[in-house]
């Protein structure tokens, strides 16, 4: 099936009128306009025409319908193999479904069979191929939805590639393999549950729990034994530990050690406070001799910082001077180019003051030249005007519907047939007369002519001349007369409408009326050629003309010079600006040297004052001096003294810390005896009681006979896990295989897919979902990527590019459907979209493909069939 026009009256924004898509032709077709043009309703009026019964009012039907009410008209013209068909539905009043066979120009079919054909055409409804490839707004098919329309669409993926079904039963046995699985799931299932895991109540589950309670009293039983036999060797070892902490030897040795230990202790600690008091004072002697000689070196090196910075003094208040006179010179300067610029502006400014007048005057003259020309122009316009009014006047009055006069002729066809047939069923009687006797009978007081055939309708009177009156009836029935009357009827009405006598005045009314348009076209062509943009442009270019032209049209000057003086005028002040762009630098320059040098010299006073506090008066500074190396003398004579008091007890110091350390040792190594002895009496006695218990409970012999059971048990479980496994395993074998089985449905579509992503990728490959046809994951790059996680502007181009392949299966099915998208690419950038371009052309070879789409720049280089809107009126019915 494809589109070859489509029109809507009343329908939407078109509230009261008609609009048209004609001449949709193969391959791509596009219809590019701006935002609310109506671009989405002409594809809800055709998916109400082809999925929406005309008798009734659902949502797809109450959207169509404008706020202001009235009856939506949508019609379609169509081409299949078997034909040309006009397809119509009228909604609300008036309701009607209507097919006309365009080739033989006939009612095809109305009501419920002009249903039924519709339903033919779309195969499935909006499950069906026009579902699967019409694309409204903002739905790319990959995103979630309900789960009858995924399921939908599902069935028909799996209609179109249903072709190797044969070939799929052939691997995977058909009948055969579904009893395989079902009786394998059936004792799978008997044990386990779907995630494998043990199915409760079932005799795996019971063997588990029997294994579970043997696993726990065998473990039970096993850490008794462990425990009894762990407690016989700890008591073992424990007796032998106390014998040897009870010994008296090794008890007298201990206590010696502590007694040495303590007296090192105490001669450790007298030495260490003598060393204390003799350090402290050598500490107390160093500080003193520090402080003494950085109070000396600090004064030499305020003395020499002083004398340093006086002579920097002397050299900052020179470049102080030296700076304060260069930024005098460069203030000059600068207001010398600044008067300089001031008076090449004014000079500039009355040169182009002058050079503007020129103008004006070259504008007016200009202009004085075109008004004649513009005049004669516009009085054509006028006349070409007055000549389109007169036609289009003329034009109305001598329009005759050309539809109608077909229909005239057709009725007056119709009415010829009849007659004829009338004539073909009356009586017919015939006189023949002997000689002399001619003329003798008439009938209806004509005469009855000599052997000719008389046909009558209802009764007529024969008058035979000296015999009588012979009276006949035909006895026909009143209604084989009412046809005619009402084609008759019908056929007065027709020429009162047109406001003719004939079909030949109506004829005639035509041709007039084809010669008045002609004529009408050329009045038009004159006067767009006169005025392109109207009349009223005209009017307002002769005022301005008029304006200009009042101009001064004479100015005594020489344009050349005026010219040439404007320009050099310009360079000037060109010149004199780059000149005070030039002294600008200077200056500035200038004041940051001034407040370079006179921070300098200001911090080098500064410093000086400091320097002067802390020296004091110049006569004393040399006392000072040498009073402080004096102090630093003594201090570190001092120094000495004590440092030779301090070393000898430094020589013969005892070590504190090892002492006490070894005490503390010998201590704790009697502590620990005590309390290990101590300890090990107790764990004895915890020991024997643990040891006399289980003794007395056999606990040796009730493990071994919980191992012998366990290992029955664990026989049973091994043999039911085997079973499953087999069974798991025999499962996901036949899985396989009819998943493998599965991949040949998908070997078409992606035959078609292949070269379509080439286009657009370069890398690129794509998984179907066994269950719902549909694309599951991209791998690019080397990674596997969800369908889900795309960007929006490639998941619309996987659903276009998909809906493209299912297309061309369905035309190579039998089944061609136009692919319609609808703003179905507004994510897509630059350069992809223009690949997808290539890919619509690519499939449009054999494929019908309509774009609608409110991107006028992008879609301009779609390129195909540019579609129209047009102005349109339903013929009456």
């Amino acid at each position: 099936m494809k589109l070859t026009a489509l029109r809507l009256h009343n329908v939407k924004r078109f509230a009261g009128q008609g609009v048209a898509i004609e001449n949709i032709g193969d391959g791509v077709n596009v219809l590019c306009a701006v935002n609310e043009f109506g671009k989405s309703t002409f594809f809800e009026a055709l998916h109400a025409l082809f999925f929406q019964s005309h008798t009734g009012t659902p949502e797809g039907v109450r959207l169509l319908r404008p706020y202001s009410g009235g009856n939506p008209v949508v019609e379609a013209d169509i081409t299949t193999s078997e034909g040309r068909y006009r397809l119509t539905k009228q909604f609300y009043g008036g309701k009607l479904a209507n097919v006309v066979d365009l080739d033989r120009g006939r009612l095809l079919a109305q009501a419920d069979e002009a249903e039924a054909f519709i339903g033919k055409l779309i195969h499935g409804g909006t499950a069906g191929p026009a579902g699967l490839l019409w694309v409204r707004q903002g739905v790319t098919g990959l995103e979630k939805r309900s789960k009858s329309e995924e399921d939908g669409e599902k069935r028909v993926r799996e209609s179109l590639l249903s072709s190797v079904q044969g070939e799929v039963e052939a691997l995977t046995g058909g009948r055969r393999m579904a009893e395989i699985t079902a009786a394998c799931e059936e004792e799978l299932y008997s044990l386990v549950t779907s995630t494998l895991r043990p199915k409760s109540g079932g005799l795996y589950a019971a063997a588990l729990d029997e294994r579970d309670k043997l696993l726990k009293e065998e473990l039970r039983l096993s850490a008794e034994v462990a425990g009894l036999r762990d407690a016989l060797d700890k008591r073992r070892m424990a007796l032998a530990r106390l014998s040897e902490l009870e010994n008296p030897e090794e008890g007298a040795i201990r206590r010696e050690g502590i007694s040495a230990a303590e007296a090192s202790v105490e001669a450790a600690k007298s030495h260490s406070e003598a060393l204390k008091a003799a350090e402290a004072e050598a500490a107390l002697a160093a500080i003193h001799h520090d402080a003494a000689k950085q109070a000396l070196d600090s004064f030499r090196t305020a003395l020499k910082r002083a004398t340093d910075l006086r002579e920097q003094s002397t050299i900052a208040q020179l470049r102080r001077s030296e700076v304060l006179d260069r930024r005098a010179f460069a203030i000059a300067e600068n207001e010398q180019a600044m008067g300089e610029v001031q008076a090449a502006e004014q000079e500039e400014l009355e040169a182009r003051e002058l050079l503007a007048r020129l103008d004006a005057t070259l504008l007016a003259r200009d202009a004085a030249e075109q008004l004649a020309s513009l005049h004669n122009r516009l009085k054509q316009a006028e006349v070409a005007r007055t000549q389109i009014e007169d036609g289009e006047a003329a034009l109305a009055m001598l329009t005759v519907p050309e539809q109608a006069v077909e229909q005239l002729q057709a009725l007056e066809i119709d009415l010829a047939g009849l007659r004829a047939t009338q004539l073909g069923t009356l009586p017919t009687l015939r006189m023949e007369y002997r000689d002399g006797a001619a003329d003798l009978v008439t009938i209806n007081a004509k005469p009855l002519a000599h052997a000719e055939d008389q046909s009558f309708a209802g009764t007529v009177r024969i008058d035979i001349t000296g015999i009588g009156a012979l009276t006949l009836r035909s006895n026909r029935p009143q209604q084989a007369n009412r046809t005619i009357e009402e084609a008759e009827a019908k056929h007065h009405s027709l020429l009162a409408a047109l406001g003719v006598d004939s079909l030949m005045t109506a004829r005639q009314r035509l041709v007039e009326a084809r010669d008045r348009a002609a004529e009408l076209g050329l009045a038009r062509q004159r006067l767009g050629d006169l005025a392109p943009k109207g009349l009223q442009q005209l009017h307002e270019e002769l005022a301005r003309l008029s304006a200009l032209a009042a101009g001064d049209l004479e100015l005594k000057v020489d344009s050349q010079q005026i010219r040439q003086h404007h320009a050099a005028a310009q360079q000037r002040v060109t010149t004199t600006r780059n000149n005070v762009r030039e002294a600008l630098p200077l200056r500035s320059h200038a004041d940051e040297a001034v407040m370079a040098a006179e921070t300098a010299y200001v911090t080098i006073q500064a410093e000086l004052t400091s320097l002067d506090v802390i020296l004091g008066p110049e006569a004393a500074r040399e006392e000072k001096e040498r009073l402080l190396l004096t102090e630093a003398n003594a201090r570190q004579t001092l120094r000495e003294a004590a440092e030779m008091r301090a070393a000898p007890l430094r020589d013969g110091a005892h070590d504190l810390t090892s002492a006490e350390a070894v005490l503390r040792r010998a201590r704790s190594v009697q502590d620990a005896a005590t309390q290990e002895a101590g300890q090990l009496r107790v764990t004895l006695a915890d020991l024997n009681g643990h040891i006399r218990t289980r003794s007395d409970d056999a606990v040796e012999e009730a493990w071994r006979e919980a191992r012998e059971k366990l290992e029955v048990a664990e026989e049973r479980v091994g043999r039911f896990e085997i079973e499953k496994a087999v069974l798991d395993r025999l499962r996901t074998t036949l899985g396989a295989a009819r998943s493998a089985a599965r991949d040949l449905y998908l070997k078409p579509v992606m035959s078609e897919l292949r070269p379509l992503l080439r286009l657009l990728f370069d890398d690129i490959s794509i998984v179907f979902d066994e269950n719902t046809l549909l694309p599951q994951t991209v791998r690019r790059n080397g990674q596997d990527e969800d369908v889900e996680r795309l960007s929006g502007g490639m998941r619309e181009q996987l659903s276009v590019l998909t809906r493209l392949a299912f297309a061309r299966l369905l035309a190579r099915d039998g089944r061609p459907t136009p692919v319609i998208l609808d703003d179905a690419l507004v994510y897509s950038d630059d350069d992809r979209i223009e690949r997808m371009f290539d890919a619509l052309h690519r499939q449009s070879r054999d494929q019908q493909i309509l774009v609608f789409s409110c991107r006028q720049r992008a879609f301009a280089k779609l390129g195909g069939n540019i579609l129209q809107m047009s102005d349109w009126q339903p013929s009456q019915s």
